[in-house]
C-alpha cells in the first residue's frame, strides 16, 4: 500500500467526517493538522477511528495509537502521521 493511496483514502474518511459542519472542501496535504488545521473534536477522532477500523481492519486501532501519545502530541497529530501508522499497521 503506498502513501498517496493511503492520504486519498485518509482524506475521503475526513470529507465524511467534515461534511457535517460543512468544511467538505477544505485542502487535506501530509501537513493538514487535525487539531489547528481541521478543528476536529474528539468526537471526531472516535467517528474517523471507526471509518478507518471499517475500512482497514481492528489492526488500525486510532484509539490505541492516540493512547500511546502524550497530549501535545495529539493536539500537533497531522494526516501525514496517521498516514505513517496506518501504512506500518496494514504492512
Amino acid at each position: 500500500m503506498t502513501t498517496t493511496t493511503v492520504l486519498d483514502e485518509l482524506r475521503s474518511m475526513l470529507v465524511q467526517v467534515l461534511d457535517q459542519y460543512g468544511l467538505d472542501d477544505v485542502e487535506i496535504t501530509r501537513e493538514t493538522s487535525f487539531h489547528d488545521d481541521l478543528g476536529l473534536e474528539s468526537i471526531d477522532l472516535v467517528t474517523l477511528g471507526s471509518l478507518l477500523v471499517e475500512h482497514y481492519g481492528e489492526h488500525v486501532n486510532l484509539a490505541a495509537f492516540l493512547a500511546e501519545l502524550d497530549i501535545d502530541r495529539v493536539i500537533a497529530l497531522t494526516v501525514g502521521d496517521l498516514v505513517d501508522f496506518v501504512i506500518a499497521r496494514v504492512a
